[in-house]
């Protein structure tokens, strides 16, 4: 569709214009150009906590999760059904059902606290792991950090056909002839949200993949973000190779990195093992570039505003002064030169009048901050050099040394000490890359051998290092957090430079489907203790959260070795140190509509107002009765339930400049204006009464 708008936008004729895009618009609704597949398959989510009553929609706990029933009535502990497909009446255990809801039907969450670790009392940074089905997970993010999340990195199922992932509760193999229309309909619903809550103004979205899926994923985010710049990465996991039947054997596998905005990627100091994955430099030394664009658009006609002349002396040593820019039909050779000077134009070596990198303005600016010098090592005898703005801003920033000033101007550089920089090639064969030797092997030494094919965990460290290494603060998120190696990788991050990055990690509490069918032999049903503790979050991803953090494997031993990164000091960093950081376990729950309606659930909805705060602190809890303002300075928050109480709260933040983000719990949006209108807090939000328009989630969109 984008390049027929192109070609529409093309048309001269306005009211022809506008005819075909009303045509191409009406066609769009009817049918679906791009990426074509089943979006119509349903999903639904079990509810659990949630009590069964009259009227619940429900399925059976070992059964088809969209295998529907409706409640007729409960008696004792058994629930008289009709089933929704066949309209035939069943009697059913109540232990043996779990409400559900449809997809479109809105459900209100609730985080409940499962467990936290604690490694710097003294910081405020706090980590998250939500464990829930990712695509409620995503819409509760939707309301916490919209357009906020600097970087999403995620690795979904890779669609093998092995039973590795489930789609509306069962497990999908290769022999559903709708595995492909399943996981992209899955993929689409998610990333439709992910786009929603990532920066348009300078995020990048991280995804890895196969060779199952990559042409599909390819141009599902071709089509879903149309306005980013989208680069694929090949990347060597496993150089010995990994049989796939009679076929090839496969060593690598796929990074979409998909640009949003101003992101790009950061050039950075790269160790030895990036050698052959780099384009390497003559000199580490800083290098002056000419001035004149070489390339593509470097004609005198392609930007007449950037062809003037420069004034320098006539021993040119020294810089006079900078003329205007030429209208393309005047003769460079026509102006006035003033004596004892010379002209300097952009001058092609094969005599073809060419352009400067910047206009007037620009140039004038750059040199008298002395990033210009005067150069005669050239053919036609002198130019112009200049030093690039990446450059630039190393020296601004004191990473390259300013140690006096030439002649005619241009700063004088000390660049011993700089270490080179790299943007690697689009070709990872990195050592540390390794999935089997710093993925499985590393896990299995933390929480021993419970999880099939993590990522290594420097492959994960170095893709987000590309695009948040200057960004200490950056929000990072993960859906498909697996065995929770982004957390992992984060903080070893944060090790290295000293930063303040969150992470924000999502998984179910799926057991394998060998695991499922054992514990079902055994009686076990989802939800049972014994199911639950064998899930992926409770099994995996907080035990390796936990014990990276500590610096511990689940046995309580000490991590051994060091991690193939050092400190800000250049000092390496023990695995048995753990992390300078915390973080807390939450599951999504459901609360029930009618409680929430008549806004008793408070308490339970103070973890998501300390999340949209930035989860600063330790989170605070709530006992007792609900009171008529929480003041809560050590979070950064504070909360105003009672509107008679506005005066003595608004003295309390005039006591505590540090909070910066404000709750006010009001149905009248005059009232909440009026009241936040003078008030010194940075963000400010209303909430209903009944919490139903601010929690709400599952809305079809």
């Amino acid at each position: 569709m984008a390049a027929l708008n192109d070609l529409i936008n093309q048309v001269e004729d306005k009211t022809l214009r506008e005819r075909l895009m009303q045509e191409a618009a009406r066609l769009t609704k009817q049918k679906k150009f791009g990426l074509v597949f089943e979006e119509h398959i349903p999903e639904c989510t079990p509810l659990y906590g949630i009590k069964i009553k009259r009227g619940s929609t429900v399925a059976k706990k070992a059964g088809a999760i969209n295998d529907v029933y409706r409640v007729i009535k409960i008696n004792s502990d058994e629930a008289e059904c009709l089933r929704l497909a066949s309209g035939e009446k069943e009697a059913i255990a109540l232990s043996e059902l779990v409400p559900v809801a449809k997809f479109g039907e809105p459900i209100y969450p609730t985080l409940q606290p499962i467990d936290k670790v604690e490694n710097a009392p003294d910081s405020d940074l706090w980590h998250t792991l939500i464990e829930a089905d990712n695509y409620h997970a995503l819409q509760l993010l939707e309301y916490l950090y919209p357009k906020q999340v600097d970087c999403i990195y995620i690795d979904p199922p890779y669609n093998t056909g092995a039973r590795d992932w489930k789609y509306n509760n069962d497990y999908v193999d290769s022999s559903d002839s709708y595995r492909h229309s399943k996981w992209l309909s899955m993929m689409q619903k998610r990333l439709k949200i992910a786009k929603r809550i990532l920066n348009p103004n300078n995020s990048v979205l991280i995804c890895t993949i196969d060779e199952k899926e990559y042409l599909h994923l390819g141009c599902l985010l071709e089509e879903m973000f149309p306005e980013a710049n989208i680069q694929m990465i090949s990347s060597v996991i496993n150089s010995k190779g990994v049989a796939r039947g009679a076929e090839f054997y496969r060593v690598n596998e796929y990074i979409f990195i998909v640009r949003i905005g101003e992101s790009g990627v950061i050039a950075l100091p790269l160790p030895d093992e990036w050698k052959g994955n780099i384009r390497t430099s003559t000199t580490k030394k800083l290098r002056w570039g000419s001035l004149m664009r070489s390339g593509s658009g470097a004609n005198r006609s392609d930007s007449p505003g950037c062809f003037f002349p420069v004034f320098v002396s006539e021993d040119k040593k020294r810089f006079c002064g900078v003329g205007y820019a030429l209208p393309v039909n005047v003769d460079r050779n026509s102006i006035s030169v003033p004596e004892g000077q010379i002209a300097v134009f952009p001058i092609h070596d094969d005599g073809t009048e060419g352009r400067w990198q910047y206009s007037r303005d620009r140039f004038i600016d750059i040199q008298a901050k002395g990033y210009v010098r005067i150069s005669t090592q050239t053919k036609s005898g002198v130019t112009l050099r200049y030093i690039s703005e990446g450059w630039q801003k190393k020296v601004e920033s004191g990473v390259i040394k300013v140690i006096g000033k030439a002649e005619d101007g241009s700063l004088i550089f000390n660049d011993d000490d700089y270490v080179q920089e790299y943007v690697p090639c689009n070709q990872w064969w990195i050592p540390s890359h390794n999935a089997t030797e710093f993925g499985s092997k590393l896990l299995q030494n933390i929480i021993s051998k419970r999880f099939s094919f993590p990522k290594s965990l420097y492959a994960v460290h170095d893709a987000i290092r590309f695009f948040v290494a200057d960004k200490p603060n950056a929000l990072i998120v993960d859906f498909f957090a697996g065995s929770g190696t982004t957390l992992h990788a984060v903080n070893l991050l944060n090790a290295e430079d000293g930063g303040h990055r969150r992470c924000i990690m999502v998984t179910n509490n799926e057991v394998s489907a060998d695991e499922a069918k054992t514990l079902a032999k055994q009686g076990h049903q989802p939800g049972d203790p014994e199911w639950e503790k064998l899930g992926i979050a409770r099994y995996v991803t907080w035990p390796r959260t936990v014990c990276s953090i500590e610096g511990h494997d689940v046995n309580g031993n000490p991590l051994k070795g060091d991690y193939l990164a050092n400190d800000a000091n250049g000092n390496p960093i023990p695995m048995s140190q753990g992390f300078k950081a915390n973080c807390e376990y939450f599951k999504l729950g459901f609360l029930d509509k009618d409680d929430v309606a008549l806004g008793r659930q408070f308490k339970e909805i103070l973890p998501l107002l300390w999340l949209k705060a930035g989860a600063v602190g330790k989170r605070p809890e709530l006992h007792g009765e609900t009171p008529d303002m929480l003041i809560l300075p050590e979070n950064k928050f504070a909360v105003l339930i009672s509107e008679s109480s506005f005066m003595a709260f608004d003295e309390q933040l005039n006591v505590h400049p540090e909070i910066d983000t404000v709750f006010i719990v009001t149905d009248s949006e005059k009232a909440y204006r009026e009241m936040i209108s003078g008030l010194r807090a940075k963000h400010t939000y209303q909430l209903y009464r009944s919490y139903l328009d601010n929690f709400r989630i599952n809305a079809r969109r």
